[in-house]
């Protein structure tokens, strides 16, 4: 699988990658199957957060799951790029200040059974912890070795420059919902931001949700829009003999800012169907013709 670098840390990973915002409630053989699915077919990047289970299976119960992966074979540990957030407190609801941060990634660490997470990822913009506040806290947890790398997730390009310029150490990633459904990151500057820098993109919901999945048919509280995105991605689909899936993926992953796709999947057939999307070359007009589908006009 293509390799990405996520920034100035060292660390390479595949271009598609394995989220866990649904990895909860599995037996344990399963939950091992997945990660072993993913880490076989060079989905390296394996991304979690502490709320992950919330209203669910109980706050930190993915990274719960996970650590029980890690400690079944550790030698999982060492094929992957482990990455997780923090900084929620439902219902509060963020918490970015120093001391929150800390414990929040000591309190990860515990769950995941590991002595250092590659990548910890601030989940949301505090808007009451200053920025300085905030970056004195990844610095120390860089400078103990409980990271290896920072990086920010559903923050604006404005915020992550503020964050940036109290920051010795560089911000290696940026974590945007981004999908033929979702196009702000092309429009608000987070993926020039990644180019301009050199950061990854690690984008999230690249199938929105669900609505681009094969099969999938409009709902009533869905944007009409869907319906011309839709006929645009079948278009194409049927051109190239691929499911619409595969190419609302790599629409996703055509972007010259090299994101990788986090795949939330819970079926291994699925993870391993994601990987075509990889073989798809998509003309420009067919790319264009996607964004003009999802704006609902024609590019000026």
């Amino acid at each position: 699988m293509r390799q990405v670098g996520i920034g100035t840390s060292g660390l390479r990973a595949g271009a598609l990658g394995f989220g866990c915002w649904r990895f909860l409630g599995h037996e344990l053989s399963h939950a091992e199957n997945l990660v072993e699915t993913a880490l076989d077919l060079g989905m390296t990047l394996i991304d979690t957060a502490d709320i992950y289970g919330f209203g669910g299976d109980g706050f930190g119960a993915a990274e719960v799951l996970l650590g029980k992966v890690l400690k079944a074979d550790p030698a999982r540990r060492t094929r992957m790029v482990l990455a997780t957030k923090g900084g929620i407190i439902p219902p509060a609801p963020y918490n970015s200040s120093r001391k929150y941060l800390i414990e929040a990634c000591e309190a990860s660490l515990a769950r995941l059974g590991v002595e250092q997470i590659d990548l910890y990822q601030i989940h949301r913009p505090d808007l009451l912890t200053p920025w300085e506040e905030v970056a004195d806290a990844l610095e120390m947890l860089l400078a103990d070795g409980k990271i290896g790398a920072a990086g920010v997730s559903n923050f604006s390009v404005a915020q992550t420059r503020a964050l940036q310029a109290h920051l010795g150490p560089k911000l290696v990633s940026t974590q945007p919902e981004f999908s033929a459904l979702h196009l702000a990151p092309l429009e608000d500057g987070t993926l020039d931001w990644c180019q301009e820098v050199g950061a990854a993109a690690l984008v999230w919901s690249p199938l929105a949700g669900g609505r681009l999945a094969d099969g999938y048919r409009p709902q009533p509280d869905d944007p009409e829009r869907l319906v011309d995105v839709h006929q645009a991605l079948d278009r194409i689909a049927a051109g190239h003999g691929v499911s619409r899936s595969e190419v609302a993926l790599a629409f996703v992953l055509m972007h010259p800012a090299q994101p990788i796709v986090l795949l939330g999947t819970q079926t291994p057939a699925r993870l391993k169907a994601a990987t075509r999307a990889l073989e798809i070359q998509l003309s420009r007009p067919d790319w264009y013709s996607i964004i003009e589908a999802s704006r609902g006009a024609a590019m000026p």
